[in-house]
This record gives structure tokens, C-alpha cells and sequence, in this order.
């Protein structure tokens, strides 16, 4: 009996927290009249009309371009992120190097509002020529998930032995070498936790895609809106739900394929600490 009613009151906060997501995705297989007439959450005439719609490419709407700009900005900030991010932790960890300042200066970033930032990174991409560019965005996602994907490696570095270091260094290993042969592989759980987070959050911006781009680098997350009233006359919102849904697929299936990973990584050191 107790095991019902905590399997019931799991189902009732899991329906809770995704109803958003649930009438998003139910609204994307009704018509427009059923969604009018019809705004509970059971279909009476499922239709593929929405996403037909939204996987119709056309001169000024194509979702596979904008799934493209954001893949490939999404994995640019991501790998960079990860790439700047990996030395400076170690830096950070065993040479205490801006330990107590440039840190937190960093970390703290993530609490500024990025709006801030918005307006001296568009006169400064307008002057290199960066604007509506994968590269110019893919730079600005790096800048953003730097802050992250640092801590998360500082700590994890954190839980590396030093003792590991000093006995590749009798064995004439160079730091280099240390953090790429030793320190590297025993953090890779935490790198491909960073990573998926990294990749997550820069699929999900939108202030700077709106910003920095306009035809040929659009993120799906602006593209996205550019269907609302795809066929005119007001939203669309039949239309509007199945490119979100698009939209938010692959992020969605890469937390849940990586879920075991990430919740592996955050629990071993909440134990540790």
C-alpha cells in the first residue's frame, strides 16, 4: 500500500512538472478548428498536418537549417568551452592559480544577466564581421559556457589524488602530459558532464541567435519562432507546437540518454564532499 501511494504521488509531481511539455505536445497533433474548439488534452482526430507543415522546406522557412546552426554551434561551444576550460582547472587546482580571484571572478559571471553583454559583443562581431555567422555565435556560446563547465571541472580535479601526479612526474611525465594522460581520463565523467550540460545550454539560447543572426546562422530556437504565423492570420498554434517539439527533441533524448551519467557524476561528489 505505502509503495502505491508513493509510485502515485511520483506519477502526480511527474505529470505536474511536464504538463507544459504534455499540452505542448498533444496541441502539436490537433488542427487548428480541433484546437479551438477542443482545449483539453484528448485528441479526437490526431493529424500530422503541424509537423508536415513545419518539415516543409520553403524560401524563408527551412527547420533543417536551423537544427544545423544549432547543432554546429552547440558542439563549437561546446568543445571550446571544454578545451579552455580543462587546463585552466588544472591550473587552478594544483598551481593555485587564480584560486581566490580570477575563479569566482568567473564563476560569477554566471549570475550577470547576459543582456549586459549584448550590445559591446554586437558592436564588436558588426566590426570583425562575425554577424550571422555559426563562428561568431559558436565563440559567443563558448564565452557563456565557460563559467559551467569550470567549476564543474575544478571540482572534479579537486577529487584527483595528488599522489597520482607526483609519481608521473618521477617517471619524467611533463604536466602536459599529467593532465592529458592521468588527470584527463580519471575526470572523463565529469568532461562528458560538462559537455552535455554545455551542449544543452547552448542549444537553448536565444537572446544572442536573435541578436547575432538574421537568414544564415539562425538557431532553431529563433528559427522556431519564425512559424507561428506561417500561414497568416494570427498564431498558429498547432504550427507553433510541433516546431517546439522539434525544436526541443534533441536535447530532450540527449539528457535522457545521459542521464545516468550526469546523475552518476553530481551524486559521486555531493558523497565526496
Amino acid at each position: 500500500m505505502l509503495n502505491a501511494i508513493r509510485w502515485a504521488v511520483f506519477a502526480l509531481a511527474a505529470f505536474a512538472m511536464n504538463f507544459p511539455l504534455i499540452v505542448t505536445l498533444v496541441t502539436s497533433f490537433k488542427s487548428a478548428r480541433e484546437i479551438s474548439t477542443n482545449p483539453g488534452l484528448w485528441i479526437n482526430a490526431p493529424t500530422l498536418e503541424n509537423y508536415a507543415t513545419v518539415l516543409t522546406v520553403s524560401d524563408r522557412l527551412n527547420i533543417f537549417l536551423y537544427l544545423a546552426n544549432s547543432f554546429a554551434v552547440a558542439a563549437m561551444g561546446t568543445l571550446l568551452a571544454v578545451a579552455l576550460a580543462l587546463p585552466a582547472a588544472y591550473a587552478i587546482v594544483r598551481g593555485r592559480f587564480g584560486e581566490k580571484t580570477l575563479l569566482p571572478l568567473i564563476v560569477n559571471l554566471r549570475a550577470v544577466p547576459l543582456v549586459i553583454f549584448a550590445i559591446p559583443i554586437y558592436m564588436m562581431f558588426q566590426f570583425m564581421g562575425l554577424l550571422d555567422t555559426r563562428l561568431g555565435l559558436g565563440l559567443v556560446m563558448t564565452i557563456v559556457n565557460i563559467p559551467l563547465v569550470l567549476i564543474i571541472l575544478v571540482n572534479a580535479i579537486s577529487d584527483v589524488p595528488f599522489e597520482l601526479d607526483e609519481a608521473a612526474m618521477i617517471d619524467g611525465v611533463s604536466r602536459t602530459g599529467i593532465l592529458f594522460k592521468i588527470v584527463g581520463p580519471v575526470c572523463r565523467p565529469a568532461i562528458v558532464t560538462s559537455m552535455i550540460f554545455g551542449f544543452i545550454t547552448a542549444w537553448n539560447e536565444f537572446l544572442f541567435g536573435l541578436m547575432l543572426t538574421t537568414s544564415k546562422a539562425v538557431p532553431v530556437t529563433v528559427g522556431a519562432s519564425f512559424f507561428f504565423a506561417a500561414s497568416g492570420g494570427g498564431v498558429q498554434w498547432g504550427v507553433a507546437a510541433a516546431v517546439m517539439m522539434v525544436g526541443a527533441l534533441p536535447p530532450m533524448l540527449l539528457g535522457l540518454l545521459m542521464y545516468r551519467k550526469i546523475s552518476g557524476t553530481m551524486m559521486a561528489g555531493a558523497v565526496k564532499g
